[in-house]
């Protein structure tokens, strides 16, 4: 397991929250006790999540243990994201300016509409009969 030269993080997207903690190791990515290429099944999910490491050069050298919660599985990878680039922050300060160029630092604040009453959802009406 970790040992005392750990990092935390924490991300969000939507409604999906990631916690994280990340030591040096040699690349294994633990997401919720499972593997992260059977949590994460598509390529598009995957690349997503391993953008900041990528974009960093540290692919391999940090193990990843992480837990999530809420949401479906684009919002976790975006929380996952979030979460591994400000740990990547805690590493090495450096890292700063890449990342943030490459809009990884940012915190997407896009959120579902609540429904509201009378109506059907957010924004749909019932249909309007004049007679």
């Amino acid at each position: 397991m970790p040992d005392a030269q750990e990092f935390t993080a924490t991300g969000r997207r939507k409604t999906s929250v990631a916690r994280i903690r990340m030591s040096p190791g040699n690349g294994k990515i633990d997401i919720n006790g499972r593997s992260f290429e059977d949590y994460f099944p598509t390529a598009s999910l995957q690349n997503s999540v391993l953008q900041p490491l990528q974009t960093a050069k540290l692919v391999n050298a940090y193990d990843l243990w992480i837990n999530t919660s809420g949401g479906g599985a684009s919002g976790q990878a975006g929380a996952v994201r979030l979460a591994i680039s400000r740990a990547l922050l805690q590493v090495d300060n450096s890292l700063r300016s890449t990342l943030k160029t490459e809009g990884l630092l940012r915190r997407d604040p896009r959120m579902r509409e609540r429904k509201k009453s009378g109506q059907p959802g957010a924004r749909k009406r019932f249909q309007f009969s004049k007679r």
